[in-house]
C-alpha cells in the first residue's frame, strides 16, 4: 500500500511536547510509516491563533531545525527516510514534506515566503480559524476576505512554488483566492459540507472550483468534520464517494489531520489506514482507484505543479 498524506500536525506536536517524530506515542511516527510500500507525509508547522509576530516566525524555524535533527538521526540509524522538496527527486521509501498551517507564520513579511521555500515548504494554509495578515479564517464572524498583503502573499507563493492551501479559510477568503489565483490551489484537509454541514468543510461549488483549477482536496479524519454524531470510517468513505460523484476521481486525496484532530472511535493512528483501504476494496473499488485516492492524485498534483 502507498500513502501520500497531505496534512498532519506531528512535527508541531513533537516540537511542543519535546518528543521525536521517529518513535513516539502519537498518531504518526517514522516507525509506523515503515509499513507502507511508499510513503510521503506532509508535516505541518501549525501556527495557533494565539501565536503571532516574531513568535510565529520563530516557531517555523524551530520546527524546521527539529525536522533536520530527526532526519539526521534516521541517517545514523540507516533508515530510508528523507525530507523531500520535490516529488520528482524522491529516492527513499519514506519521505517527509514540510508545510505550514497558518499564514501568520509570515510575520507580515513577504520575504519569508522565499525563506520558507528554501526550507523546503511546499504548501501553506493561508489562515487557521482566526484572522491573520492574509485574511479571515473559518471561525471569524462577518469575515472580510483577503487583505492587500494577502493578495501579494498569494502571488509570491505562486512565484516561489509554495502551494496555496485554502483549508480553514472563511468562505469570503476562499472566493477571493479563487478569483486571483493563477496556479492550481488545494484544500489539504477539508471534507464535504453537503455530507457534514460544518463551516470547515467545502461546499459543492468550492470543490468544483478547486477541481477546475487543477488542485486536489484531502479527506480529513477529524470526527467533527466527518459527521454530526457517531463518526466512523464509513463517514470517511461517504465524503470520498460524494466528492467522487462530483467528478473528483483525479482530485480526491488524503489529508488525515493526524495529531491535530480528534479521530473517530474506530481509528487510532496511521497504522489503521488499511482499514479504510480495506473498506474501499470491500465496496469493489478497483486497486487503481484506491491507489489514486491514497497516493497517486497527490503525487501527480505535485509533479505537475513543479513542471
Amino acid at each position: 500500500m502507498r500513502l501520500f498524506d497531505l496534512h498532519c500536525d506531528t512535527l508541531y506536536r513533537a516540537f511542543t511536547e519535546n518528543k521525536s517524530i521517529i518513535s513516539n506515542d502519537f498518531e504518526i511516527s517514522v516507525d509506523m510509516g515503515e509499513v507502507f510500500d511508499e510513503w510521503i507525509q506532509c508535516m505541518a508547522v501549525w501556527i495557533p491563533d494565539d501565536v503571532r509576530g516574531e513568535n510565529a516566525e520563530r516557531l517555523v524555524e524551530n520546527c524546521y531545525r527539529l525536522l533536520l535533527s530527526e532526519l539526521e538521526k534516521c541517517n545514523e540509524q540507516k533508515r530510508s527516510v528523507k525530507k523531500t522538496d520535490s516529488v520528482s527527486d524522491i529516492k527513499s521509501k519514506s519521505n517527509i514534506m514540510i508545510t505550514i498551517e497558518g499564514g501568520a507564520a509570515l510575520n507580515g513579511k513577504l520575504e519569508n515566503i522565499e525563506k520558507y521555500r528554501k526550507f523546503g515548504v511546499r504548501a501553506m494554509t493561508l489562515t487557521w480559524n482566526g484572522r491573520c495578515e492574509i485574511g479571515d479564517g473559518a471561525d471569524v464572524e462577518n469575515p472580510k476576505g483577503i487583505t492587500g498583503f494577502g493578495r501579494e502573499a498569494v502571488r509570491e507563493m505562486e512565484r516561489c512554488g509554495i502551494v496555496v492551501d485554502v483549508s480553514h479559510a472563511s468562505d469570503r477568503l476562499f472566493f477571493d483566492v479563487a478569483e486571483i489565483a493563477k496556479r492550481p490551489f488545494i484544500a489539504t484537509h477539508s471534507n464535504s459540507r453537503t455530507v457534514c454541514p460544518h463551516r470547515r468543510n467545502l461546499t459543492d461549488e468550492q470543490f468544483e472550483i478547486i477541481k477546475s483549477s487543477g488542485g486536489i482536496v484531502g479527506i480529513n479524519f477529524h470526527r467533527h468534520f466527518l459527521a454530526e454524531s457517531n463518526p466512523s470510517i464509513k463517514d470517511i468513505i461517504k465524503h470520498t464517494e460524494y466528492f467522487l460523484s462530483l467528478g473528483g476521481e483525479n482530485t480526491v486525496a488524503i489529508g488525515s489531520d493526524f495529531d491535530g484532530g480528534e479521530l473517530s472511535d474506530d481509528m487510532n493512528s496511521i497504522a489503521d489506514m488499511h482499514k479504510i483501504s480495506d473498506e474501499f476494496a470491500r465496496l469493489n473499488y478497483s486497486e487503481t482507484l484506491i491507489d489514486k485516492l491514497f497516493f497517486k492524485n497527490a503525487y501527480n498534483f505535485y509533479q505537475s505543479f513543479d513542471n
